[in-house]
């Protein structure tokens, strides 16, 4: 599943003077993925049903 627009994102890298490759949509997701995956397990961790921002 992708959770990154892929459109914003190599608009994004091309405001930056860059190309970008095709699959860096995808990484950019896994990524993502991750990131919330940890967030979420450290807002439960402390007891919480909401991931907030510091979870990150």
């Amino acid at each position: 599943m992708s959770y990154v627009v892929a459109s914003k994102l190599k608009e994004l890298v091309k405001s930056l003077g860059m190309m970008s490759s095709g699959d860096l949509g995808d990484a950019a997701s896994a990524m993502l993925e991750e990131a919330v995956k940890k967030a979420v397990k450290r807002a439960k961790e402390n007891g919480r049903k909401t991931v907030r921002p510091c979870d990150l």
